[in-house]
């Protein structure tokens, strides 16, 4: 049997003509062909007359239109291949069955809108035709999908009989208005999803964002605690280490005197040498405690007892920092060296929280005879006292976590 077709050696498709084999050429510049005995399937939807020329495009056609019955009339249109002479006349608008071919009517309107996109008046005719001309979308996609077919700029032909079938009824103003109204609607419900669940995202990146700073933060608080802890098993550990060497030293002693004869030491005697501890002490001297480190203290413990009164604990603060600051800027005014202890401003204040007063006799204020005063004598008057209570107040103020550790 001669061939009824060209195949391309270079991609595999069939292709029914000479003409058909030059156009695939130009488009894809392959130039490898070969008759073949396999012929171009020409399968015809029984619903719209739409010719599929294999078994993919007719289940592509199923897929977009819901049309199952096709007619193969591959063997009606098969002829051999004629390589000599090329017919170059258009193909007629007659099949072979002599039935009349004419191109089918599509939407006027959506085909001129693909014109004015740029295509080919065959390839938008093609693509309203192949895809139901149901709407430019559709249409569109079916262009972007067969784009490297063959036929795709040839005008399509369909028997006449189909082209007389009723058209489509179109739709009314007022279902046109619901279609609006629903797609409308459809796109408001998208997009208040799409800002739900942007803010989702972003309430949980916060989230996860305060659970990693409160991690760390306890892993600084707790990373101090073990690090007093590590200090403390390594001087425990010294201690053991120093206590065996010691051990060690005195069964070697024991066991020199053994060899040489004399009787064994008397453990009371040997035991009032320990100047080692003496050197230590004079090594390393106890630091006094300066009348800052006391203020500070003072404070912490103050924030500590009162731990659930921040509010409350911040105003004693500024309450004793402008206590302070008024008897540095007027130490010769009395007024400001002297606070009645039963002013109930006073004591709501700082009189009230345990540790406030303290800090005012560590200032250099005292208690008057009958109690009922904090007085501070002129000639009493620090002023590097008085400042370094301005600055721990500050720190304190300032320090969000003062008093924490």
């Amino acid at each position: 049997m001669s061939g009824v077709s060209l195949q391309c050696g270079d991609c595999g498709a069939l292709l029914k003509s000479v003409e058909e084999a030059q156009q695939h050429a130009e488009l894809t510049s392959h130039s490898n062909f070969s008759e073949s005995t396999e012929p171009v399937l020409n399968l015809v939807c029984s619903s719209c007359g739409k010719p599929c020329r294999s078994k993919t495009e007719s289940d592509l056609h199923t897929k977009r239109t819901g049309h199952t019955e096709f007619s193969d009339k591959t063997s009606e249109s098969v002829k051999p291949i004629n390589l000599e002479s090329p017919s170059s006349t258009t193909p007629t608008p007659m099949d072979v069955d002599s039935q009349e071919m004419v191109v089918p009517e599509v939407d006027k309107a959506l085909l001129q809108e693909l014109q004015g996109m740029g295509f080919s008046t065959a390839r938008a005719t093609r693509a309203l035709h192949c895809s139901g001309s149901s709407s430019l979308e559709g249409a569109v996609n079916w262009i972007v999908e067969h784009e490297n077919d063959a036929d795709i700029d040839q005008m399509p032909m369909v028997p006449a009989s189909s082209k007389n079938d009723p058209p489509k009824p179109s739709l009314t103003e007022e279902e046109k208005k619901m279609k609006l109204l629903e797609l409308r609607a459809y796109v408001h419900e998208a997009f208040a999803r799409l800002l739900y669940l942007s803010e989702r995202i972003r309430i949980g990146k916060e989230l996860l964002e305060a659970k990693r700073i409160e991690e760390d933060n306890e892993r600084k608080r707790f990373g101090f605690f073990h690090l007093i802890a590590f200090r403390k098993a390594e001087k425990e550990e010294e201690k053991k280490a120093l206590e065996k060497i010691r051990k060690k030293l005195e069964e070697d002693k024991a066991e020199r005197r053994r060899k040489l004869g004399l009787p064994p030491e008397d453990p009371a005697a040997a035991k009032p040498s320990e100047p080692v501890v003496e050197e230590k002490k004079s090594i390393l001297p106890v630091k006094p405690i300066t009348k800052a480190e006391q203020m500070r203290e003072c404070l912490r413990s103050l924030k500590k007892n009162h731990k659930d009164e921040d509010a409350r604990v911040k105003k004693a603060f500024q309450t004793l920092f402008t206590y302070a600051g008024n008897v540095v800027k007027n130490p010769d005014e009395e007024k400001f060296r002297k606070i009645r202890l039963t002013n109930q401003a006073f004591q709501d204040r700082v009189g009230g929280l345990k540790g406030g007063i303290e800090f005012l006799e560590l200032c250099g204020f005292e208690k008057s005879e009958d109690g009922e005063f904090l007085f501070m004598p002129r000639e009493k008057v620090d002023t590097a006292v008085l400042n370094s209570a301005g600055k721990e107040l500050q720190s304190a103020i300032e320090n969000p976590h003062f008093g924490v550790l």
